[in-house]
């Protein structure tokens, strides 16, 4: 498989137009059957050097990617994490939540003066978030959007892991959420939690024939709330030095590797 490495030529065009906040956005956690999904919008010095080693995430092994998202955190002039919840997810819809999972992450920011998206052309972005752009395989070519990436993934893997201590035997520390053999077992051993995706639960079951039974279905008013997920799972900011703790607001993204 061939590697892209993102280039900064996109970051330029706009530093050489006299902006200096520009800002990458990515996110991850679109295609999983449960837990939120997770956005990271990053703003680089102008002029900067890329860090080896940066590039998509999905390219990345986990361990590659808890070595860089520390540096990362050190080199970047601002960064910001916003998710949407299970329950959003289920009443927005995937495409509606990712993108208000973006807003959040960029109204983090402190300020910025004009976005880069991985992806299609969103509909009414502009006027939520100003000037953007978007690049298709943006995560790929993009250097800042590359950055963003690593970091909504390391931040949402240890959501993942930390939710997993709390729900044992859906393998969520390896399998991050995704419909795996061990997971759809563990469904039908041991039924849904509030954490899992029922909408995406119920195509699935329709797309795949998977005979779940009805009751398995649980109790959809159990899912977090979004203040109780983005209180109690994430972080709305950096934090260098915290603890790994669920309480501790800058837990997940300043947890030591």
């Amino acid at each position: 498989m061939t590697v892209i490495v993102p280039t900064l030529r996109y970051e330029r065009r706009l530093w050489n137009e006299g902006l200096t906040r520009v800002a990458g956005v990515d996110e991850v956690g679109v295609a999983p059957t449960c837990g939120a999904v997770v956005a990271a919008a990053v703003i680089m010095q102008p002029g900067c050097h890329r860090i080896p080693g940066v590039r998509d995430s999905k390219t990345l092994s986990m361990a590659q990617r808890e070595r860089l998202a520390p540096i990362i955190r050190r080199r970047a002039v601002a960064i910001g994490v916003g998710a949407a919840s299970v329950r959003e997810i289920d009443q927005l819809n995937i495409y509606h939540a990712t993108h208000l999972a973006m807003r959040r992450a960029i109204a983090r920011l402190g300020g910025h003066e004009h976005v880069i998206v991985d992806g299609n052309r969103i509909v009414g972005f502009e006027a939520q978030v100003g000037p953007y752009s978007n690049v298709v395989d943006g995560d790929a070519k993009v250097y800042s959007i590359a950055c963003a990436s690593v970091v909504a993934k390391v931040v949402r893997d240890r959501m993942m892991i930390k939710l997993a201590a709390r729900y044992p035997g859906y393998g969520w520390e390896h399998n991050q959420g995704y419909a795996t053999r061990d997971h759809r077992d563990a469904i039908r051993a041991m039924g849904l939690t509030p954490f899992h995706r029922r909408s995406f639960l119920a195509l699935q079951r329709t797309l795949a024939g998977d005979q779940l039974d009805l009751d398995l279905l649980g109790d959809p008013s159990a899912s977090p709330t979004t203040h109780e997920l983005l209180e109690r799972e994430l972080v709305p900011v950096m934090a260098d030095d915290a603890a790994f703790d669920l309480t501790d607001l800058a837990s997940l993204e300043s947890a030591p590797a």
